[in-house]
């Protein structure tokens, strides 16, 4: 067509589809723009290199408002950070050194904003050049203010005169490293330069994966297995030998997609935090707190719907003392003490439009098709009943969807896996306490339960059990998961098992990481079915590993199980569906009438105070 013709291209496009709908179209890349001359404006090779590797790209203007940073984020599927002006080292805690040249005020703080809550969403993000040095800032690293006046004397020339295009001197690449394998392996990489500024201290959450030949750090990536990094030259001048670094982006712009659009229409479900245990530490769940791994802005950012909460009773005498000082009460009462976790809870909720107390899967559904996050409650460790069976009726009442029967020590309701076989397995009073809670629909927890108590209690329950936070035995040999023969005894029965992150249950006397987790749930889906597992965190119970540290980070376990392949129905399984299909058998299950009794009366939030 005559290139002033426009008409035949707009047809195609209509043909193609693409003005319609979200099914099959690009991801987005955000882009941020440099400032100057009172406009927002960004060199072409930026975008072209995304449209080129098969994204559409759109430029981000440096704006710091909380409503526009927060829009954007809701619209694009990647961030690039491109280069420019100096960071005001202000924002590193630093005063200004001779050498620091023209700083961009207009465009750090949005910048920075927007790379720690992009970094937050787990989003895929590559930094280029200063986008690099604004990665590190963001996650508390230290930038070089010009690393002529700072570096050893046999620094090479960073700055070159020589076309932007024109690769200038090498980097050498750390091997396994993202980068590494981006580059089909290749450990020497030669690249442009045109800087004075450089990281010096990535911080705690990004490692070093490239250096030039004078020790001038030239790349980064997340040190927690995130789709993060950043080098310090310029891949959008370089044509080609630039064109796989975009490639990497788009990439993982994809998959961070099709994690949001799984989470879109999957009921997600944590079954075990224990974050109730830190509200007596002044804790505020509708903020971001880095005290707890579970609050309402993470549990957002990780796209988790809902979580059960559990009101956590020590077994022994000297754990019960340490909360004493916390909870400022005269005398401990562990059924007290469960109580007032329930009150705080409650009171969380009916002071935030956005949150929602759920005791049914149904329930569960309209909270989310309602924009409101699901708290359900629970309790770990039957000492909350104080040997009484009637307090099984108070808690199911209160809306309590499971109890654990023990916790790390034998009670007077059954042995744990930590104990010292007291009973051989259950107590008679812990077997009336399952029959009751057969009754009144409270599922049973054998999670911390030892062999003989687990095996017991799956004769005398007329419903199916859960283990709400606990691992394989076969790949980390510790009392408190299960050994298969148990995994297949529990799905015979209709139970299931959801794997936990306590480190110590993934991998004994080493570092942890989401890659532990997977291996755990795919052996437990070869041993029980896809139809027996799930996911229960332990956060702020000790659990949390590398790549899965707390409810933020909960799309990166999506997106594992679709790099697996799993099936969309396997994903809302694993994601909290078998669980929920386990509860609603229990509460559904109708035993004969019992006699009514009088209940044990409970004083509201006394007379503890959280």
């Amino acid at each position: 067509m005559n290139h002033y013709d426009f008409t035949a291209q707009l047809a195609d496009i209509y043909r193609s589809g693409v003005l319609y709908g979200e099914n099959g179209r690009k991801p987005i890349i955000g882009i941020t723009a440099n400032y100057g001359e009172q406009n927002a404006k960004l060199a072409e090779g930026y975008y072209k290199q995304v449209a080129l590797a098969g994204a559409t790209p759109v430029i981000i203007p440096p704006l710091a408002d909380d409503a526009d940073i927060m829009a954007t984020l809701d619209r694009i599927d990647g961030l690039l950070l491109s280069g420019g002006a100096d960071i005001n080292p202000l924002f590193m805690g630093e005063e200004p050194l001779p050498a620091l040249g023209g700083i961009n005020a207009e465009r750090d703080l949005p910048e920075l904003l927007i790379t720690r809550l992009a970094f937050n969403r787990q989003m895929p993000i590559l930094g280029i050049c200063r986008g690099m040095q604004t990665l590190a800032a963001a996650l508390g690293g230290k930038v070089t203010q010009d690393i002529a006046t700072e570096s050893h004397a046999k620094a090479i020339k960073h700055s070159q005169d020589a076309d932007r295009h024109v690769t200038t001197h090498s980097v050498n690449v750390l091997a396994d490293s993202t980068l590494y394998n981006i580059y089909k392996e290749q450990s020497v990489l030669y690249v442009n330069s045109f800087h004075h500024q450089a990281v010096n201290d990535p911080g705690r959450r990004l490692r070093v994966t490239a250096n030039a030949a004078d020790g001038i750090i030239e790349a980064v990536e997340s040190n927690e297995l995130k789709p993060v990094m950043a080098v310090q030259w310029h891949p959008e001048c370089m044509g080609e030998e630039g064109a796989p670094l975009f490639q990497w982006l788009v990439k993982q712009a994809k998959a961070y997609r099709t994690a949001q659009q799984v989470h879109d229409r999957t009921l997600t479900l944590d079954t075990h935090c224990d974050t109730p245990m830190l509200f007596p530490k002044g804790i505020d769940f509708t903020m971001r707190d880095e005290r707890i791994l579970v609050d309402l802005p993470k549990m957002t950012e990780g796209r988790l719907d809902a979580t059960i909460m559990v009101a956590y009773i020590p077994q022994s005498d000297e754990a019960q003392q340490q909360l004493l000082p916390m909870m400022n009460a005269a005398h401990f009462s562990p059924f007290d003490y469960a109580n007032a976790i329930f009150d705080r809870i409650e009171n969380i909720v009916a002071s935030n439009p956005r949150l929602a107390i759920a005791r049914t899967p149904e329930e569960l559904w309209q909270n989310k098709l309602a924009g409101r996050k699901s708290i359900m409650l629970g309790i770990e460790n039957g000492l909350a009943l104080e040997g009484k069976v009637l307090c099984v009726d108070h808690f199911a009442q209160r809306g309590v969807v499971y109890i654990t029967l023990c916790h790390n020590g034998d009670n007077d309701l059954c042995d744990s896996a930590k104990g010292t076989q007291t009973h051989g397995g259950l107590s008679p009073l812990g077997e009336q306490v399952i029959r009751q809670m057969n009754r009144l629909g409270v599922m049973v927890d054998l999670s911390h339960a030892a062999e003989s108590s687990f095996y017991n209690a799956l004769e005398v329950s007329q419903t199916p059990i859960v283990c709400s936070h606990s691992s394989c035995r076969a790949l980390c040999d510790h009392p408190r998961n299960l050994t298969d023969e148990q995994m297949r005894a529990l799905a015979k029965k209709g139970g299931v098992c959801q794997i936990t992150l306590y480190p110590g249950f993934l991998r004994l006397n080493e570092t942890a990481t989401i890659l532990d987790a997977m291996e755990h749930l795919e052996h437990a889906i070869s041993v029980m079915g896809i139809d027996h597992v799930g996911l229960g965190t332990d956060f702020d119970g000790d659990g949390g590993v590398r790549g899965l540290a707390d409810a933020s980070e909960l799309t990166l376990f999506t997106r594992q199980l679709l790099a697996r392949r799993f099936s969309d129905e396997d994903i809302q399984k694993i994601w909290g569906g078998n669980f929920l299909r386990v509860m609603s058998q229990v509460q559904q299950w109708k035993p004969a009438p019992e006699p009514e009794m009088p209940l044990p009366r409970h004083k509201k939030a006394t007379p503890l105070t959280l």
